[in-house]
């Protein structure tokens, strides 16, 4: 994935950019299925549930699967999709939420330095840097769909559960008690407090010839 390119025999081919990597987890039918090891699935930028649509939605649903399809339309070329990925890459993420992010991350190993030595049971290994990662990239995504150029703790807070419920490695006694890494999660959201970050404000020059 991270590679951006993929090896049959000796040839490597590159693959296109963009690029995307879905993969879906039924939580009813495992057969043929397999768990993917720790490391590959710490490699997914995201874990997002999706449970069953709301009353209206499922009404939309069937009335789209049922009725006349209507023709696909272009929304935006590949292009296009570049630049509004470039345009995120230069979103403003200030140092206090950097350090909130590694802060969260951390706590996901060593709980009992934020005062919840009860979870540590739970937590057979915590999230690694790449969730600290992720949560900057993906709170600065986050801002600019939300219209802004800079990121807000808020930004990170809304993007934690996705970004490192997947990462955690529970313990068998997680299981036995019915603690996801969600209900981990949000003990720590709730024990960290969001940093104080001022808005940022860019300074532009103009020089008129």
């Amino acid at each position: 994935m991270q590679e951006r390119q993929v090896t049959i025999g000796r040839e490597t081919f590159k693959v296109p950019n963009p690029f995307l990597v879905l993969a879906t987890q039924n939580p009813i039918e495992t057969e043929g299925t397999y768990p993917l090891p720790e490391a590959q699935v710490d490699r997914f930028m995201l874990k997002v549930l999706v449970g069953y649509p709301t009353t209206t939605e499922e009404f939309v649903i069937v009335e789209r699967m049922t009725g006349l399809m209507q023709a696909v339309q272009k929304v935006l070329t590949t292009d296009q999709l570049v630049g509004l990925q470039q345009e995120t890459d230069r979103v403003y993420a200030d140092p206090a939420l950097i350090e909130y992010a590694v802060r969260l991350v951390t706590a996901t190993r060593k709980p009992k330095d934020i005062g919840l030595k009860e979870v540590e049971r739970y937590i057979m290994f915590g999230a690694s840097p790449r969730a600290s990662i992720n949560l900057i990239l993906t709170a600065r995504a986050l801002a600019f769909v939300r219209g802004r150029d800079y990121a807000l703790p808020q930004d990170v807070f809304d993007m934690a559960l996705d970004v490192i419920r997947h990462r955690l490695v529970l313990s068998y006694e997680a299981l036995s008690d019915n603690v996801s890494s969600d209900d981990i999660l949000k003990k720590i959201l709730d024990r960290i407090p969001l940093p104080v970050v001022p808005l940022h404000e860019r300074i532009s020059t103009r020089v008129d010839a």
